[in-house]
């Protein structure tokens, strides 16, 4: 059995021409994260000691993404591209030469690190030199297929086009996913031999390499979902649904309550406690937090946002980034909230906008209110303390503060602070003529029909 330490080398070199479009194809999202992002998330997970990222010239984006998810990420550059087999030997100078090296693609983000871990543990106990992950996906049409036996043991790869038909039907196709015996790589990975066809050296080949060395090979059968790959629009959405599905199911097993999973949409960041209830038709994005016991109710929209236990969001609010809900905080309908705290208890029940501000436990925001936090050149924050009643239709300029147990009329524009227990108005006296109402639409009847005239 050999053991030691954990590295992987992730390849991510490829053009991605099939996505018609200027995105690298590792950049483009699956649950808000790039796709890169999963795969270096993986190997984060699984606690590998060194990762190296093989990349193309000119994928500097691809470099400065895939760093956000591992700082200490080494970069290897494959020039020419020269294929699979190629593109690792480009990263052996950053390996160990002891333990075991897992070779990742950078477009699979539905590899789990438990499914990684068993073929890494299945190479060890068996002493393997090679082990590949296998698949059974409802469409096994241009895959690569494993020849292997009852056992496991694992012969060759085989291109789909060279694969006989009893091939096709009964083995197991090639995710692409292995994990190699670090202290052989470097000897099997020099053995490969350039394919004229394509001009490349199939890292597949080493399969053949290591059997003719006397080292054993296994083939461990994975989740087909798991070897998911993308390469088209196509097979971006299916990637995007099979995500969404697999996180869905694990939060249903994990005590939340969704009635209509099918409808909310999950972000690969985003956190929920059980005994939390997600309505029909709501969109998570970024580090959304929803502690147990909230509801998040129908058509509501949560971006890098935080919501306490016993709170109700919605149905159709917007939580955008900043915004934080303690426990019981009730935001209703058409609000929106930025950049901003509500406190225990606190009330915005309809139609409100709420930025750049802190709201004080027990306070009640009036339908229509809004703070008025941009003066075309800098935001400013407005400071509501405990226990304030701020009337329908108010406008708060910021910068300002109001007291706690303060009362704001309806219909008030808040341009300078307000004490703590006090009442503040500003309206305009109400003007009525007795009535003028029939002299108007005369005087308007005349104006119109002299402007047609």
């Amino acid at each position: 059995m050999s053991q030691g330490p954990l590295c992987a080398v992730v390849l991510a070199a490829g053009k991605g021409t099939r996505m018609r479009n200027a995105l690298p194809k590792v950049l483009h999202d699956v649950a808000g994260r790039p796709l890169i992002g999963h795969v270096l998330q993986l190997t984060v997970e699984l606690g590998c000691e060194r990762s190296v990222l093989v990349l193309a010239p000119g994928m500097e984006p691809v470099e400065r993404a895939a760093r956000a998810f591992d700082e200490g990420l080494r970069v290897a550059i494959q020039d020419p591209p020269l294929g699979t087999g190629h593109a690792v030997k480009c990263a052996l100078d950053e390996l160990a030469d002891r333990g075991t090296v897992i070779v990742l693609f950078g477009d699979t983000p539905l590899l789990s690190a438990s499914t990684v871990r068993r073929l890494v543990d299945a190479r060890e106990a068996r002493d393997a030199a090679v082990a590949v992950l296998g698949m059974n996906p409802p469409s096994g049409e241009g895959y690569g297929r494993l020849a292997s036996d009852a056992e496991g043991t694992l012969s060759a790869i085989v291109e789909y086009r060279h694969a006989d038909e009893a091939l096709r039907t009964s083995g197991m196709c090639n995710s692409g996913v292995m994990a190699i015996d670090a202290s052989i790589l470097r000897e099997l990975v020099g053995a490969i031999g350039l394919q004229p066809e394509k001009n490349e050296y199939y890292l597949t080949d080493i399969v053949a390499l290591a059997r003719e060395r006397g080292r054993s090979c296994i083939a461990v059968e994975g989740p087909w979902q798991e070897g998911h790959g993308v390469n088209s629009q196509a097979q971006l959405a299916e990637a995007e649904a099979l995500w969404q599905q697999r996180r869905r199911r694990e939060l249903l097993d994990a005590g939340v309550i969704m009635p209509a999973p099918e409808t909310v949409w999950l972000s690969a960041d985003v956190e929920i406690g059980p005994g939390a209830v997600i309505e029909q038709h709501v969109v998570f994005a970024g580090r959304a937090r929803i502690a147990a016991g909230a509801r998040i109710r129908a058509f509501s929209h949560i971006e890098d946002a935080e919501v306490g236990p016993a709170s109700t969001v919605g149905p159709y609010a917007r939580l955008r980034p900043g915004a934080r809900l303690e426990s019981g905080v009730h935001v209703g309908n058409f609000v929106e909230i930025k950049n901003a705290r509500l406190g225990e208890g606190a009330k915005a029940n309809h139609l409100t906008y709420l930025g750049d501000c802190s709201v004080g436990g027990g306070s009640n925001i009036g339908a229509g209110t809004i703070t008025c936090n941009y003066d075309g050149f800098a935001k400013h924050r407005t400071e509501i303390g405990e226990r304030v009643f701020v009337g329908s239709n108010t406008a708060l300029v910021a910068p300002v503060t109001v007291g706690s147990d303060a009362i704001i009329g309806a219909g008030s524009v808040v341009t300078s602070d307000v004490g703590e227990g006090s009442v503040a108005l500003s309206r305009a006296p109400l003007a009525e003529r007795k009535g003028a109402a029939e002299l108007l639409r005369r005087r308007m009847r005349r104006a119109k029909e002299e402007k047609r005239g």
